[in-house]
């Protein structure tokens, strides 16, 4: 069974979930602690949308359990909508109303008064830079304005958790990052984000923790940092001015030398310790690098190394090149 500890927005044990032959859950286990963000990674049809929609009961699971801010998901359902809002990957804006207008409906769907519904409104249009296009119909604004609209619509009731599935795929760099610092600012304000993307850049900016999941599964949890560790690769770069010091590093240390570059590439743990103790042997040689940089693998190469697959950023700058 699923236990809630004070401070813990989601615990799920065990969640599977299929469709006819095909399994698209295979026991997925969460422990979100509450005023945090938690990202979900995945490549397309791993799972991250079915997830979401089990914990925020718009679909049961086929076993397993899962609660979210204390309320089961299968028996306390109209608790736990009362208490999450979601942002889904497409917009839920009505593009004939106003950005005032869908706000007003959504404030009426959650029973606000007429004068509680304005001013909740109004206070959001603020908040989300949107005032100057309240009277406009939605269906004007950009991709970015939508967006910030859908999400201050999910927040209308004062939800305690956030679902973002997939919240910027599709905007511009500029308005990706307008989102992310809306998302800081909901969590500084003690509310809980999920989110799921393809976007490595986005967890690495926002996660607390992340979970990879694969096929069904989770393939690994931890902070960004974490999940760097696990993949090899990482190394540090010495770059001198003089190829008798580069020689005698190389001595020392070891590592790939490149006589031309003058910089050795000394493999390491990307760790403090490791680098002080590389510190230290230099020191004690009296070999004194020009410039030093510690090179770590990134998201990317997690995500390939764990899935098999690359990231939307990865494909999305071959892309561009």
């Amino acid at each position: 069974m699923t236990q809630h500890t004070p401070g813990t927005a989601v615990a799920a044990t065990g969640l599977r979930k299929s469709y006819g032959d095909h399994v698209v859950l295979d026991g997925v286990d969460l422990d979100i602690p509450a005023g945090t963000v938690f990202s979900l990674l995945g490549p397309n049809g791993a799972g991250k949308t079915t997830v979401v929609k089990i914990l925020s009961t718009l679909i049961g699971a086929d076993g397993g359990r899962a609660s979210v801010l204390g309320h089961d998901v299968a028996t306390e359902s109209e608790a736990v909508r009362a208490a999450i809002g979601v942002t889904g990957q497409y917009s839920a804006v009505d593009g004939l109303l106003t950005g005032r207008e869908n706000l007003m409906l959504m404030a009426r769907l959650h029973r606000l008064g007429r004068t509680d519904a304005k001013r909740r409104a109004a206070e959001l249009l603020e908040r989300f830079d949107l005032v100057e296009a309240a009277g406009r119909p939605a269906a004007t604004y950009s991709g970015g304005m939508r967006r910030r609209l859908d999400l201050a619509m999910t927040l209308v009731g004062r939800p305690r958790l956030i679902f973002l599935d997939e919240p910027t795929t599709g905007l511009d760099p500029r308005s990706r990052r307008d989102m992310w610092q809306i998302t800081r600012d909901l969590v500084a304000d003690g509310v809980t984000v999920f989110l799921t993307t393809q976007y490595l850049e986005e967890a690495d900016q926002l996660a607390d923790r992340i979970a990879v999941l694969d096929h069904g599964s989770i393939v690994a949890q931890g902070t960004a940092a974490e999940l760097k560790r696990r993949v090899p690769g990482s190394h540090v770069r010495l770059r001198f001015t003089e190829a008798p010091s580069l020689e005698s590093a190389a001595r020392v240390l070891g590592g790939e030398a490149d006589t031309e570059a003058l910089t050795l590439k000394v493999p390491g743990n990307g760790g403090v310790a490791s680098l002080r103790e590389l510190l230290g042997r230099l020191d004690t040689e009296s070999i004194l690098p020009e410039e030093l940089s510690v090179q770590t693998p990134d998201l990317d190469d997690v995500f390939l190394a764990l899935t098999g697959h690359r990231s939307a950023d990865d494909n999305a700058r071959k892309a561009n090149r």
